[in-house]
């Protein structure tokens, strides 16, 4: 079974190559998605650069590693990753469908 629940904008795989490539991230480490608890019953979106861990689903995107824990994956289908760079801030997004 081949699951991607998460997508990547071409901005946000531009980024996150550029990141990859500069900052110094371990050759053996991908990007993880994932979901975090926030207040008052709220969940937000977490990203970050990991290694692969035991309960992960793992696939491939224009030579990104991405890692899910399996967990997480009802609360991330269909979701989007992308990167908005404006005059008033700059970072990644998360669209949700």
């Amino acid at each position: 079974m081949n699951i991607e629940p998460v997508t990547l904008s071409e901005k946000a795989t531009e980024e996150v190559i550029n990141i990859m490539q500069n900052k110094g991230i371990p050759a053996d480490y991908g990007l993880r998605i994932g979901i975090k608890g926030g207040g008052c019953g709220s969940m937000g979106f977490m990203l970050g650069f990991d290694k692969k861990k035991e309960d992960d689903i793992d696939y491939t995107k224009n030579d990104i590693p991405i890692y899910v824990d399996k967990r997480h994956v009802m609360y991330l289908i269909g979701v989007e990753v992308d990167f908005y760079e404006g005059s008033d801030e700059r970072g990644f997004v998360f669209n949700k469908p």
